[in-house]
C-alpha cells in the first residue's frame, strides 16, 4: 500500500505544505512573508499571525496540486522544532487538529533533520540520492554544523558553531553595509561582481571541527568603521569587493573544517543543506572541492535549501516506515541540536 505524507513547515516566516507519496514529491507550496523586510529581520509576533492566515490555503493548495484528497493521507508530518515558538505552535496545532479529524497519525520532525534528509526528496523514481554514511554540511541563519549521517535516524554532530552561524554572518554584515533584509542573497549577487581577495578579514582559530563567526563579523565591522572615517563613500565605492571578500572568507572557514571532517571519517559522499547552501559561491566551492578530492557531491535544488515542507514530509516518510509517531501531548520546542 502506498504511503502518502502531508508535511507542514512553520518554523520561522515561511508557511509551507507538501505531499510525498512513497518518497516521490507530488507538491510543495510555500507562502513567504514580506512584512519583515521593513524591520530588517523576522518579527516573531508578525510571523505567527501570518502563519495563521496562510496555513489553511497553503495546505489546501498542496493537497489539490498533488491530485489527491485529504482522505488519501497516511499521516501528517510537522516541524516540532527548533524555531520560533509562536510560529511552531501554529503548524503543530493545525497538524494535531487535522490528524484528529482524519483519524491518522502525526509525526514530529526535527527541522534540522529535515534539512539533512531533503536530499532524499525525489521528483522521479530514478533520481539519485546519497548513500550512507555521508557528511552533511548544514549551514543556515541559525545553525552551522558538520553531521555524520549513518541512516535517516542516526546522525552525529561532529562540529558546530560555538557562537554565530554562517547565515547570521552574511545577514548582519549585509545589514551594516546598508543592504536590504535578508542580506544573504544580496551579498551573493554583489560577490559575483567583486574581487574576493581585495579585503582580508580575521579567521577564527577554533580547535577540532567547531565553527565560529563572531570574530569575522567584528573584523568586518572594524574594516568598515576605520575606512569610512577616511572616506565616507567607502562602502558605496567598494560594495562588490566587500561582498566578494566576505563570501570568500566564510567559504574558506566552512571548507577548512569540512576537509578535516572528510579526512577523519573517510567518507566518500558530501552533501550540503540549509539556507546558505543556496549561495552560489558555497555551491561552486563545495562542488569543486568534491571534484578535486574524488568525492560524490550532493548540492540541493534551491527550492529545498530554504525552509520547505518537502523536507519535512520526507523525514516524516522515514519515521512512518518505523511507525515512529508523535503523541498529542508533545509540545513544540524552540531550541535543540540534531
Amino acid at each position: 500500500m502506498s504511503v502518502t505524507i502531508l508535511g507542514i513547515e512553520s518554523s520561522c516566516d515561511d508557511t509551507s505544505a507538501a505531499v510525498i507519496r512513497d518518497g516521490i514529491l507530488l507538491s510543495n507550496v510555500i507562502a513567504s512573508q514580506s512584512v519583515h523586510e521593513e524591520y530588517g529581520g523576522v518579527v516573531p509576533e508578525l510571523a505567527s499571525r501570518a502563519h495563521q492566515q496562510n496555513i489553511v490555503p497553503v495546505v489546501d493548495a498542496a493537497i489539490n496540486r498533488a491530485g489527491i484528497t485529504k482522505n488519501d493521507l497516511s499521516a501528517i508530518a510537522f516541524t516540532r522544532g527548533p524555531g520560533l515558538l509562536g510560529s511552531l505552535l501554529v503548524g503543530t496545532s493545525f497538524a494535531k487538529g487535522l490528524s484528529l479529524g482524519l483519524r491518522i497519525p502525526i509525526i514530529d520532525v526535527n527541522h534540522l533533520h529535515g534539512h539533512v534528509l531533503s536530499h532524499f526528496v525525489r521528483r522521479k523514481p530514478d533520481d539519485e540520492v546519497p548513500g550512507f554514511p555521508f557528511l552533511c554540511l548544514l549551514i543556515s541563519g541559525g545553525n552551522s554544523q558538520i553531521i555524520l549521517v549513518r541512516s535517516p535516524k542516526e546522525m552525529e554532530i561532529l562540529g558546530q558553531t560555538i557562537d554565530d552561524a554562517a547565515g547570521e554572518a552574511f545577514d548582519k554584515c549585509a545589514k551594516v553595509m546598508g543592504l536590504p533584509y535578508p542580506g544573504g542573497p544580496h551579498i551573493d549577487r554583489l560577490a559575483a561582481e567583486g574581487n574576493p581577495k581585495k579585503f582580508h578579514f580575521s579567521k577564527p582559530r577554533i580547535p577540532e571541527l567547531d565553527y565560529s563567526f563572531s570574530g569575522l563579523k567584528t573584523s568586518f565591522l572594524y574594516t568598515l568603521r576605520d575606512n569610512v572615517k577616511l572616506n565616507p563613500d567607502f562602502i558605496k565605492e567598494n560594495k562588490a569587493d566587500l561582498a566578494a571578500s566576505l563570501q570568500h572568507t566564510i567559504i574558506e572557514i566552512l571548507l577548512e573544517k569540512l576537509d578535516m571532517a572528510v579526512r577523519r571519517t573517510g567518507v566518500s559522499t558530501v552533501a550540503i543543506g540549509g539556507g546558505v547552501s543556496a549561495n552560489s559561491g558555497v555551491r561552486q566551492a563545495v562542488a569543486k572541492y568534491c571534484a578535486d578530492n574524488g568525492l560524490k557531491a550532493f548540492i540541493p535544488e534551491r527550492a529545498f535549501t530554504t525552509d520547505n515542507a518537502a523536507m519535512v514530509a520526507m523525514a516524516g516518510h522515514f519515521k512512518y516506515l518505523d511507525k515512529d509517531f508523535c503523541r498529542y501531548d508533545q509540545a513544540p520546542f524552540a531550541r535543540v541540536t540534531v
